[in-house]
């Protein structure tokens, strides 16, 4: 019975939408109303046509309205009833699907976009290809490593973009291979200034596990290598400097306790080159300690109002009986009324100190070491100046007199050193007191070191 009513159901709305009257369908008989009814299931599918018919048969005075007696009609249109409402609850499901999918869809569209941002934004270079090679993404860092623009609307295969055959292998043996991180530290840029990177190749896989890309992650190292390579120069070098004079000492000791100095004359020399150079260890111990509290900032720092050029002065004190041994003449500077600066005066003496005592080192007998102290009004600092008319400093090493242990190599037979001295300098002026240090040198003629410190704020105020 319900599969007539469906079927009578759509003849009906044959009938209805073709003006067709009752009377037609009683005499055409059942076989042609079936015939009917195929053909209203095949052109009428749509619920409007429906709901035209039920709307026709629950009319009374329409020509298709059924009794009370009606057999046929009746559960016809229950029959429609129940399809549209089967109908509308398809549509509500789809519009909550359809709606549902929307949201999913510009959730994933926003935490695309929020992806693409955080790797953009990345400061290592970020590169994804897809299972082809092909770049579908790289960052403004991996651009400008790699030196190319990445086109969006035409993905390019990354042997073609980049001329890197090192990185090139290592991303296709990841793919290959489907390592999950495939790490190798490779150089890039000009061989003059290499730069090294830490490289990170990880092969992305699908649900069925097929490899269907690479990302991969470049850090650069260089500054890590640098300060690496730095410490271990630096051990390298204190080690050396700590044998030296420990060896002279141990030398001497063991002379001292096998008795080999028979006579008083030949036991104080040997004293006095013990006590010399447990004296050179300790001031080497000094300066390895103060420029680590300095750097680390555990250093303790007494800045208190002072005229450099005083200071200066009583340096020259200091160090004038060891340039009298050498006959060599120490021009001091005249005292300045406006040059105070706000300094530690322990550790700006000892800045002083190191300037003269190299200078007077360097410099042959006879020679003159001369001191200068001025201030500049337009840049509200005080300079100081050392020069001397000693053997001088070539030029390609005046860039590195200033780091830790080094020693210009054609100076080294004219007088000893630990290579710190300059360094600690450096220390106390730039990073103690926000100065700056500077020198010029010409070989055999002499050189002139000095900094520059800012006015106390009294004298710049005074000057404002």
């Amino acid at each position: 019975m319900w599969a007539v009513a469906a079927c009578g159901t759509a003849a009906l709305v044959a009938a209805a939408a073709a003006g067709v009257g009752t009377a037609v369908l009683v005499v055409l008989g059942f076989p042609v109303v079936a015939c009917l009814i195929l053909t209203g299931l095949i052109l009428l599918k749509t619920a409007a046509a429906i709901e035209t018919l039920c709307a026709a048969l629950e009319k009374p005075d329409s020509a298709y309205h059924f009794g009370e007696g009606s057999t046929l009609l009746k559960p016809l249109y229950t029959a429609l009833r129940r399809l549209l409402e089967i109908h509308r609850e398809g549509q509500h499901r789809q519009r909550s699907q359809d709606s549902e999918m929307v949201v999913r869809l510009q959730l994933l569209e926003r935490q695309k976009k929020d992806t693409e941002a955080i790797i953009y934004s990345i400061r290592d270079s970020v590169l994804v290809t897809d299972a082809s090679d092909r770049i579908i993404m790289a960052n403004a860092a991996a651009e400008r490593l790699f030196g190319f623009t990445l086109d969006r609307d035409q993905a390019r295969r990354l042997d073609e973009v980049i001329r890197h055959p090192d990185f090139v292998r290592l991303v296709g043996r990841s793919i290959q291979s489907r390592t999950s991180h495939v790490r190798q530290e490779l150089t890039f840029g000009d061989p003059r200034q290499p730069k090294t990177y830490d490289c990170i190749v990880s092969c992305v896989e699908d649900e069925k596990n097929a490899a269907c890309g690479i990302v991969a992650v470049l850090h650069d190292i260089t500054r890590e290598k640098e300060i690496s390579q730095m410490k271990n120069d630096f051990v390298s070098h204190v080690s050396h400097e700590l044998k030296t004079p420990l060896a002279s000492i141990n030398a001497y000791a063991e002379m001292l306790v096998d008795g080999e100095a028979q006579d008083a004359e030949t036991m104080q020399r040997f004293c006095t080159v013990i006590q010399t150079q447990a004296q050179r260890l300790n001031r080497l111990i000094e300066d390895i300690l103060n420029i680590s509290r300095i750097e680390s900032g555990l250093i303790k720092v007494d800045k208190e109002t002072c005229s450099v050029a005083i200071l200066a002065q009583n340096a020259v004190e200091m160090i004038r009986s060891y340039a009298m041994e050498k006959s060599i003449t120490i021009k001091v500077p005249a005292a300045i009324i406006h040059d105070q600066v706000l300094a530690d005066k322990d550790m700006l003496t000892q800045v002083v100190i190191n300037l003269l005592s190299n200078a007077v080192k360097y410099t042959p007998a006879g020679g003159m070491v001369e001191v200068d102290v001025e201030v500049d009004e337009v840049d509200c600092c005080v300079r100081l100046t050392v020069g001397d008319t000693g053997v001088g400093i070539p030029s390609d090493d005046l860039p590195y007199v200033f780091d830790k242990f080094y020693r210009v190599e054609a100076n080294k037979k004219q007088a000893k050193g630990t290579g710190l001295g300059l360094n600690l300098v450096k220390q106390i002026v730039e990073t103690v007191h926000g100065g700056r240090v500077f020198v010029t040198s010409v070989p055999q003629q002499g050189s002139t070191f000095g900094f520059t410190l800012p006015l106390a704020a009294e004298r710049v105020a005074l000057n404002v």
